[in-house]
């Protein structure tokens, strides 16, 4: 059994006319890096709640089938008991920060504040998060006055503070230019790194590409695909469902039609680059 688990899940929200989550089955291991794929309206954002548990705690509708979490039904835990967990991040930062506290050191603090989490417990804590996300030089500053890229490692610092063993993600990097997009993924590997489950919604095909290790590709609610990235994302099929798939994968594709004899499934440029070196010195 997998660490999270799906079993035959469907949600239809309330006064919806079809559901939004339609017999999904899915396998989650413990320490691997997911990737949500789909086009606007496949129910990326609806997995992802079904997942952390706000559905169906907080969205009205039905829902059928059973989510697993290490073994036990996700509906047995409570609330309470998923926040040190799993950790959620928003699309939208502005929605993650609290407002509650008045610099980004107090706002990154206040999870662990509510948990009882001793003062210098807390101090140690959100200095190393703040070191790993790059916002030390925040510490004083208003959430609220910040950038939307510095306000989205803000809220990752907030969720990584309280050290949960599962991150989902819903496209952290949406509204953010190249540099804070690499800058996020950049503590997003870092969590990797330590054994994270990810879970995590992004349209960047070339960063998926690079980062995962798994892809789940949505349509319609439905999973039409999921399995190692290297399998999935070289299904030049996908496109047909809207799919943009990663650069190396088109180009790779147009070197075989034109008779070059490359590898298959190469998703990332350096292993298109390193194929390319290898066989033809370029």
């Amino acid at each position: 059994m997998g660490y999270i688990e799906l079993n035959n899940v469907s949600f239809t929200y309330l006064l919806a006319k079809r559901p939004a989550m339609e017999n999904v089955s899915l396998s989650i291991e413990k320490g691997k890096f997911y990737a949500i794929l789909g086009a606007n309206g496949s129910g990326k954002t609806t997995l992802c709640n079904i997942i952390r548990g706000f559905i169906p705690n907080f969205y009205e509708g039905e829902m059928t089938g059973e989510v697993m979490l290490e073994g036990k039904p996700l509906k047995d835990y409570s609330m309470e008991d998923l926040a040190p967990k799993m950790g959620y991040v928003f699309q939208n930062p502005f929605n993650q920060i609290t407002g509650a506290r008045d610099n980004v050191f107090e706002e990154i603090a206040y999870g662990l504040e509510n948990f009882g989490v001793p003062v210098d417990e807390i101090q140690r804590r959100v200095e190393r998060v703040m070191e790993m996300t790059n916002t030390a030089y925040l510490a004083e500053k208003n959430p609220f006055e910040l950038s939307g890229g510095q306000q989205q490692r803000v809220a990752l610092a907030s969720i990584l503070v309280l050290e949960p063993d599962i991150l989902v993600i819903d496209e952290p990097t949406s509204q953010l230019d190249p540099k804070e997009t690499e800058r996020v993924f950049d503590i997003i590997r870092k969590m990797k790194e330590t054994g994270k489950t990810i879970i995590l919604v992004e349209h960047k095909i070339e960063l998926v590409a690079e980062y995962a290790d798994h892809v789940i590709v949505l349509e319609n609610g439905k999973v039409i695909d999921f399995g190692e990235k290297h399998e999935v994302l070289s299904k030049l099929e996908l496109q047909d469902h809207g799919i943009v798939l990663p650069q190396s994968v088109v180009l790779a594709d147009k070197m075989r039609k034109q008779g070059m004899e490359i590898e298959p499934k190469l998703v990332t440029r350096d292993e298109l680059k390193q194929e390319l070196q290898r066989k033809y010195g370029r």
